[in-house]
């Protein structure tokens, strides 16, 4: 029965390794080289039984490495014989200076606006870092969860086919490697309610025209109205004026009993709360 001697690493490179090995006695009818790579996967390089070297290809610098050597004499595998060996540092490494690891990005805060019977935009903000992507997690109308993803870029998203009068529990996760960091939550007890069909169908209407006498000015043009800051019990309003002034407004909308209510909005304001 052959034996196995010793066995050596030599010409160390950043990505490969040179195995030496010895046999006291006999000869062997092929050998194996064995050891795991930098995932951690065991490897096996196979060399015929006239040879004493092999060089290791494909190595990741600056990393330990342990090699395990077999002899195969006919059905049987003697050894091991083992040895380690740390590849050399890369070239760049040696010449750039060492970057510092990026710090862990940091979510800010995530508000609704511009909501719908049957959406909802949602917009967050990240004080610190920047994150690989996103995902926002909440439940449907059936109770079944849902998770829309959203990519790193983006700070802004809209969620589709929601159901009217209905709250919504929204949850974002900033994803940052293999880490996932969160939730932050759409306002202090983490909902928001969709309001019903037809619940913005707001009216701006124009208060009465200056006495006569006056210089007429152009007629003043209303622009576009929006909601935003939407709780459970209330709705923020804001608007634009594209053209002119008014000298007030009036939101008009009907309660959860369908009786019309009247808020009336002095002309300098360009939000509301309806409570």
């Amino acid at each position: 029965q052959p034996q196995l001697g010793e066995l050596t690493a030599s010409h160390v490179t950043p990505t490969s390794v040179q195995l030496d090995w010895t046999v006291s006695e006999g000869t062997f009818d092929s050998f194996t080289v064995q050891y795991r790579d930098a995932q951690g996967q065991p490897q096996v390089l196979p060399v015929d039984g006239g040879s004493r070297t092999v060089t290791v290809p494909d190595l990741v610098p600056s990393r330990r490495y342990k090699f395990n050597l077999y002899g195969v004499w006919g059905r049987k595998r003697l050894g091991p014989i083992s040895t380690d060996a740390v590849t050399a540092l890369s070239i760049a490494a040696l010449t750039l200076p060492e970057e510092e690891p990026p710090s862990q990005p940091q979510l800010g805060e995530l508000t609704a606006s511009h909501v719908t019977p049957t959406s909802i935009q949602l917009n967050w903000t990240i004080p610190e870092g920047t994150f690989d992507s996103f995902t926002v997690q909440y439940r449907d109308a059936q109770g079944q969860p849902q998770v829309l993803p959203v990519d790193g870029g983006s700070h802004m998203v809209t969620v589709p086919d929601l159901a009217p009068s209905r709250r919504y529990k929204f949850n974002l996760y900033g994803v940052w490697g293999r880490k996932r960091l969160g939730p932050i939550s759409t306002d202090a007890d983490g909902w928001v309610a969709v309001c019903p069909q037809h619940a913005l169908n707001c009216a701006l209407s124009v208060a009465a025209p200056a006495p006569s006498g006056m210089k007429a000015s152009p007629q003043p043009q209303l622009g576009e109205l929006t909601a935003s800051h939407v709780t459970p019990t209330s709705i923020q309003l804001d608007w634009t004026v594209s053209e002119g002034t008014f000298d007030s407004f009036t939101v008009q909308y009907k309660d959860a009993q369908g009786q019309p209510q009247v808020l009336p909005v002095d002309g300098g304001s360009r939000t509301v709360t309806v409570p």
